[in-house]
């Protein structure tokens, strides 16, 4: 039951998880002290770029490992992927579309709370949430309409077994 609608949203959700990875989620730049601060999946740095638009001399100034988001959104990606195949048993798949979702809350959890870290770094700026940030939003939205098929097809199996 691969063709099914759900698969496409489990599919976008382990995409969407996946492309966090690769995604600034927020990041902020101090034009007069030439500093810029990126947070990622892995890690949140502050750089100097000493007043060149180039990346190829920017200095490393500090840089705070973030690991576990990274870590939840890989989880995230992976429970989406394993409950494709679990189309024979559909109460799994709702089963694992919430431990999913308590991935992905955990994981927008996690980058809030170090946005408001990282923003005490520099406080006389505000910084910017980049594409990473809504990434696991849009992960939770295709989740909850993932589950609602998911629900769909269990109903109509349980109605076929009635007129049988």
């Amino acid at each position: 039951m691969i063709q099914r609608f759900q698969t496409l949203f489990l599919l976008g959700i382990s995409i969407c998880m996946g492309l966090l990875l690769a995604y600034f989620i927020w990041g902020e730049v101090v034009q007069d002290q030439n500093r810029v601060v990126t947070f990622t999946a892995f890690s949140i740095d502050v750089t100097n770029t000493q007043g060149t638009p180039e990346r190829t001399d920017d200095i490393l100034i500090e840089s705070q490992s973030t690991w576990y988001v990274g870590g939840l959104a890989i989880l995230a990606s992976l429970t989406a992927l394993f409950s494709v195949f679990q189309f024979k048993n559909r109460l799994t798949q709702m089963k694992l579309g919430a431990l999913n979702s308590l991935f992905m809350v955990a994981t927008l959890g996690a980058c809030y709370f170090l946005i408001n870290d990282a923003e005490k770094i520099f406080p006389e700026t505000q910084g910017q949430t980049q594409l990473g940030f809504f990434l696991p939003m849009a992960g939770l939205l295709l989740n909850m309409i993932a589950n609602r098929f998911i629900k769909k097809d269990e109903k109509l199996v349980k109605s076929v077994d009635r007129i049988r």
